[in-house]
C-alpha cells in the first residue's frame, strides 16, 4: 500500500497544503480500486518551505514540489495508477536535470537528519505514527538506568545547548541532580524570538513527541516531576499540536503520575510566551513563567540551584531535547562521532536571505559556511557577489567571504566576532548596506531590551542615534570610536546575555566594512544603494537595453523612456526603493552618492 505524505509545516499551509490534502482525501475516498489504496498523512515542515506544498509517494520515493490541488488527479491517474512520474512537478538539480527523490536534491543530499528525522516522515499529530518510529523506546530504556548512568550517557555525547550559549547539556544534568532540593523543575525553552528563526517551530508542530520524551528523560535524570514548556504566543500550530501531544502520552502512560508503572511522575504544563524577545533569556523566561515580568537577573547563582520558584531548575531548548531520545536509541558513541569533537552531532540552521534555496537545514556540526550557502544554498540569487552571512540572530555578527570556508561550530564562530545562536542564517550579497544592517539589529533589540540595566537600556538608545545618522549622512568619523566604546562597555556591564552581545553586529560589520561606514560618512555615499538619502541611481545609457523592465516595476513611476532606447530616472520623484536595479537583467542600473561621488554595485 503507497503512502502520500503531504507537508503541513506553517509554509506549505500557507501556498494551500490544506486543500491538496483534502483533495487527496476527496479523489481516495470510497475508491474501490486496489490501486488507489491509500495512505494519507499531514506531515511537518520539510525544510524546504518556498518550494511547497510538498508531496511524497513511498515506497515508491518520489517527491513533487510546488503541488496544488489541480495536479492531485493527475499524481493519482499518473503516479498512483501507473507508477509514472509527473515531470514537470519535479525539482530540477543545478544542472536543470529532474530529480525523483528527495536524496537526489541538492538541497537534502548533503543533510544528516537527527533533530529533524521524524519531519516529513510521520503525521504530525499521532502518537502511534511515532511508536511505530521508534518512538518513547529511549524513555523506557532510561527507566531501567540509574539517574547518574542516564547523566554519563548525555556526558558522553558531548550534546551542547543548542540555543545559543552551547553549554555542556549533561554537565547541567549532572550540577541539577546533586541539589537534594526538592521539588524540581524541567523546562523546555520554545520562545523562538530571532528574525528569520523557524527551527524549534518546525519541530514542535512536526514532532512534539520527541519534545516530550527528551524533557521526561531529563526529568527522570534529575529527580524532577513537574515541567513547563514555555512557547512563543505567535506559534498556534505548535502550541496546538504539542497541548495535543501531552494529552495523547497521558494516555498512553508516557507522562503523568506513574510513567509506564514504573512509579515515576512528570506533569507537564504548557505556557504561553510573553511576547517579549529578552523572554528567551533563561532567568527572564522563569520569571515569566512565575507570572512575572520578564526580566533577567544575575547569574551569580545558576538556575540549576536556583530557579523556578528558587528551586533546581533545568532548561534546555526545543532542539536540544528534540536530540536526546536518538543518543539513547543509538548509543552516545555515534552521537559524538557525528560533528567535531569539540561541538558533537548536527544543528538545525534556518537558511534565509539572498539566497537561491531557502529552508530548514540540519548538517554535522564543522560543516563550512561555504557548504552550507553554495552546496545547499545553490549560492547568491541572480548571482550576485557574496558579501557576508550574519549568523547567531540579532546578536550575532556578520561573517565575510574571506572566512566563508570556516567551520560552523561554537568555537569558530566565537572566534570568527559571531555565535551559533539559535542557528538563524542570513545570507546578503552586494545589495546590502552592513551600516543599515548593524542598525537594524540594533533598533531591534532597543526594542527588545528589558531596561533593567543602564548599559543595555542607554547603550542600544545610543548606538541606534548614532547608526541612524550615519545611515543619513549625519555621521562623523569620532562615532566610530564612540560605538566601539559602547560596545565594549556593554560587554563588560549588561546584565545579561541580550546586552552583552548586542555590540556583535556593529563590532564585526566595523571590524569588516569599515570602508562601507567611512564612505557614508566622508563621501556621504552609500556604495550599497540601501540607504536613502545617501544613494541616486541612474541608467547607464552604454548598457541598457530599452527593455522597460526597469520602468515597470519602478512604484512611483520615476522611469520613463521608449522601448528599445535608453530609459531615465526621475530623481526628483525617486524613492531610492532598489527595484529597478533587482529588475534589470544586463547590470544597467547603477547608484552614485547625491554628492556626485560615483561607483557601480
Amino acid at each position: 500500500m503507497k503512502t502520500i505524505r503531504i507537508c503541513c509545516g506553517t509554509g506549505c499551509l500557507a501556498n494551500g497544503a490544506t486543500l491538496v490534502a483534502c483533495e487527496f482525501e476527496k479523489q481516495l475516498s470510497g475508491s474501490k480500486d486496489a490501486k488507489l489504496e491509500c495512505v494519507i498523512k499531514k506531515t511537518g515542515c520539510n525544510g524546504f518551505c518556498e518550494n511547497g506544498p510538498l508531496v511524497t509517494i513511498v515506497p515508491d520515493d518520489i517527491a513533487y514540489y510546488h503541488v496544488k490541488p489541480k495536479d492531485v488527479i493527475e499524481i493519482i491517474d499518473k503516479t498512483i495508477k501507473n507508477g509514472e512520474l509527473v515531470e514537470r512537478l519535479l525539482y530540477k538539480d543545478n544542472e536543470g536535470k529532474p530529480v525523483k527523490t528527495k536524496e537526489e536534491n541538492p538541497f537534502y543530499k548533503p543533510q544528516k537528519k537527527i533533530a529533524l528525522r521524524n519531519i516529513g516522515i510521520i503525521d504530525l499529530e499521532s502518537i502511534d505514527d511515532y511508536l511505530e518510529n521508534g518512538g518513547y523506546e529511549a524513555l523506557k530504556k532510561t527507566l531501567n538506568m540509574t539517574q547518574d548512568d542516564i547523566i554519563k550517557e548525555v556526558e558522553e555525547s558531548g550534546l551542547r545547548g543548542r540555543g545559543g550559549a552551547g553549554f555542556p547539556t549533561g554537565r547541567k544534568w549532572r550540577t541539577a541532580q546533586g541539589y537534594d532540593v526538592f521539588p524540581k523543575y524541567v523546562v523546555c525553552n520554545g520562545d523562538e524570538g530571532d528574525p528569520g528563526a523557524f527551527m524549534d517551530r518546525s519541530i514542535l508542530e512536526g514532532d512534539p513527541h520527541s519534545v516530550l520524551e527528551g524533557l521526561a528523560i531529563c526529568a527522570i535524570a534529575i529527580g524532577a516531576e513537574k515541567g513547563y514548556l514555555y512557547i512563543r504566543d505567535e506559534y498556534n500550530l505548535a502550541l496546538k499540536h504539542i497541548k495535543k501531544a501531552i494529552v495523547d502520552a497521558e494516555k498512553k502512560g508516557y507522562l503523568g503520575d506513574n510513567i509506564l508503572g514504573s512509579g515515576k511522575k512528570l506533569k507537564l504544563e504548557v505556557v504561553r510566551g510573553g511576547g517579549a524577545f529578552v523572554c528567551g533569556e533563561s532567568t527572564a523566561l522563569m520569571k515569566s513563567i512565575e507570572g512575572k515580568v520578564g526580566e533577567p537577573r544575575a547569574k551569580y547563582i545558576r538556575s540549576v540551584q536556583k530557579g523556578l520558584w528558587d528551586h533546581p531548575t533545568v532548561l534546555n531548548n526545543v532542539e536540544t531535547l528534540a536530540n536526546i531520545p536518538y543518543i539513547f536509541l543509538h548509543s552516545a558513541k555515534e552521537f559524538a562521532s557525528i560533528g567535531t569533537k569539540a561541538s558533537a552531532g548536527t544543528k538545525v540552521f534556518a537558511l534565509v536571505g539572498k539566497v537561491k534555496r531557502t529552508g530548514l537545514v540540519e548538517v554535522p556540526m564543522g560543516t563550512t559556511l561555504r557548504e552550507l550557502i553554495f552546496d545547499i544554498g545553490g549560492g547568491v540569487i541572480g548571482d550576485r557577489e557574496f558579501k557576508a552571512v550574519q549568523t547567531g540572530g540579532p546578536s550575532g555578527g556578520c561573517i565575510g567571504k574571506e572566512l566563508l570556508d570556516s567551520p560552523l561550530d561554537f568555537e569558530e564562530l566565537k572566534l570568527k566576532g559571531s555565535m551559533m545562536g539559535s542557528g538563524g542564517v542570513i545570507v546578503m550579497d552586494d545589495t546590502s548596506c552592513m551600516v543599515e544592517v548593524a542598525r537594524y539589529y540594533v533598533e531591534f533589540l532597543c526594542g527588545e531590551s528589558c531596561g533593567k540595566c543602564t548599559p543595555c537600556r542607554e547603550g542600544l538608545r545610543r548606538m541606534l542615534e548614532i547608526l541612524t545618522d550615519i545611515c543619513n549622512g549625519k555621521g562623523t568619523m569620532e562615532d566610530l570610536d564612540i560605538l566601539m566604546l559602547l560596545a565594549e562597555t556593554m560587554g563588560d556591564a549588561s546584565l545579561c546575555a541580550l546586552g552583552k552581545s548586542a555590540m556583535n553586529p556593529v563590532v564585526s560589520t566595523l571590524k569588516l566594512f569599515r570602508d562601507e561606514y567611512e564612505a557614508h560618512i566622508k563621501e556621504h555615499y552609500c556604495p550599497a544603494g540601501v540607504c536613502e538619502k545617501l544613494t541616486e541611481f541612474y541608467i547607464d545609457k552604454d548598457t541598457c537595453k530599452g527593455c522597460s523592465a526597469c520602468s515597470k516595476v519602478c512604484p512611483v513611476g520615476a522611469i520613463t523612456g521608449e522601448i528599445k532606447k535608453v530609459y531615465t530616472i526621475d530623481r526628483k520623484k525617486c524613492i531610492a526603493c532598489g527595484s529597478c536595479r533587482n529588475t534589470c537583467k544586463f547590470d544597467s542600473v547603477h547608484t552614485r552618492g547625491k554628492e556626485g561621488c560615483d561607483a557601480k554595485n
